[in-house]
């Protein structure tokens, strides 16, 4: 078994629901890739009592009949077991669980549970039968649940109002890596980029680990992403319509969501999105948070503004990275990224990519400030074509406008730059009619250079102090 690397908090409440004098439910959700199976299987390999993979696109009669023959292999059992449906086979794994003893804790890990759910199969009201008929009050076990379609996960068990209504116990929800957590992963690997490389390896294929275990030590970055993207056999050339399909029922309006907003990097207002897509009302709604809730979205708040009028933005990088540079390739150009690493289409891309980066690693930007410890709200500005990046308000009266920019070397400040900070920083408290302390902030890759016009720069982190803890 690989090395795990991050996934702290996550083991210590599988380590707790194992150690526990109770039963425990508990779910393991996250994007598809990210590394759900693999954390359980490194804590509970050889614990397992019982152990069953959904199968996509397998019918109900194929998920049955795999079922059983996982039956058979756990309980040893010399004779073909046969189920008719979901409440047989769970009479069944209760009679098998009822057999085996001598241990803290029963394991049974039900890996990717939303492919088991077909139409018409009852397995939903199967398991909440079995659950509070008998596993509830069984103090030694742990049943697992995994599955990358955490909307379903969510629906039908977290927020089940039927009979699963409060039974799960502990819900996991496994964020992608870190820019810490990604170059341990990549060490791990025996792959020692510089960090410069290794933020754009995350601009790329974002904090998940599947896609990061792909990248081969022998290569560059630029030669992988060529083997991994524009080569003819390129294993993330096809990997889009697989994650949409394997995550949502009705995954051409999901890619149809995600595209308009990945045509604005800014991101949208709800009524934006419905121009664009004509989805509209409680659809668009679930759909949104489906979106959230798997990983692929952020919803910000724009400053002074009420909730209705957040931005949702795009935030899955391979999705990103997909739109703008595989969609529309035609691939006869095997190494088109070795060949265009400083075109203005990459430049582009790279600085609005690292905004991103930014945005999701607001606590690693709370902590270069020295504002861990204070309660803060984190916004975005825009009017009249004038946009301020990110807004940290804090509760000692200061306001962080951060200006966010993506350079091979310290970014310097020119005097027009520097008259345009300070124009913005005016409109903008004289729009928002705020008395805090205004600071700007600047983060950039490596630091500002400093000159006759960066005193305009009242506070500065680099991109070193998004790899902390």
């Amino acid at each position: 078994m690989a090395e795990l690397i991050g996934r702290k908090t996550e083991i210590e409440k599988l380590k707790t629901c194992y150690e526990s004098d109770k039963a425990e439910f508990v779910i393991v959700s996250g994007r598809r890739r990210i590394g759900k199976t693999f954390l359980v299987n490194s804590l509970y390999s050889k614990e397992y009592d019982f152990y069953y993979t959904g199968g996509h696109n397998l019918n109900n009669e194929e998920q049955l009949k795999e079922f059983a023959q996982s039956l058979k292999d756990f309980s040893k059992s010399a004779l073909d077991i046969e189920l008719k449906d979901w409440f047989e086979a769970f009479r069944q794994l209760k009679k098998y669980l009822e057999s085996v003893s001598g241990k803290k804790k029963k394991v049974i890990f039900f890996d990717e549970m939303p492919w088991i759910d077909n139409h018409n199969s009852k397995f939903v009201n199967a398991l909440e039968y079995f659950w509070n008929s008998w596993g509830a009050q069984q103090e030694d076990l742990l049943f697992i649940a995994s599955g990358s379609a955490t909307s379903w996960l969510n629906d039908k068990l977290i927020e089940n109002q039927g009979g699963l209504h409060n039974r799960v116990t502990c819900r996991l929800f496994l964020e992608p890596f870190t820019l810490k957590e990604t170059e341990e992963f990549l060490e791990s690997k025996q792959i020692f980029w510089d960090r410069y490389q290794i933020l754009q390896t995350y601009m790329i294929l974002g904090g998940v680990p599947f896609y990061l275990n792909l990248l081969d030590k022998k290569y560059s970055l630029a030669q992988n992403i060529d083997n991994l993207f524009f080569a003819a056999s390129g294993m993330l050339k096809t990997e889009f319509n697989e994650l949409y399909s394997a995550l949502f029922t009705n995954s051409d309006k999901y890619i149809g969501l995600v595209r308009a907003l990945s045509e604005k990097k800014s991101g949208l207002l709800r009524k934006e999105i419905i121009e664009k897509t004509s989805i509209q009302g409680s659809t668009l709604t679930k759909m949104l948070n489906n979106l959230e809730k798997c990983g692929f979205i952020i919803v910000y708040s724009q400053f002074n503004k009420p909730v209705k009028d957040a931005i949702y933005k795009l935030s899955d990088f391979y999705t990103l990275f997909y739109f703008k540079f595989i969609e529309n390739n035609d691939f006869k150009d095997i190494n088109f990224w070795s060949h265009n690493l400083n075109s203005p289409s990459i430049n582009s891309w790279q600085g609005f990519t690292f905004e991103l980066v930014c945005l999701t690693h607001l606590a690693q930007i709370k902590k270069a400030l020295g504002i861990s410890g204070i309660a803060t709200k984190s916004s975005i500005w825009n009017r009249d074509g004038i946009q301020i990046d990110l807004i940290i308000e804090r509760a000692d009266r200061i306001i962080n406008l951060c200006e966010i920019k993506f350079s091979i070397e310290k970014y310097s400040i020119t005097k027009d730059y520097a008259d345009i900070l300070r124009e913005r920083m005016s409109l903008f408290r004289e729009a928002v009619r705020t008395r805090k302390t205004l600071v700007n902030t600047f983060i950039t890759t490596y630091g500002v250079l400093q000159g006759k016009h960066s005193a305009i720069c009242q506070s500065e982190i680099t991109a070193d102090s998004l790899f902390e803890d």
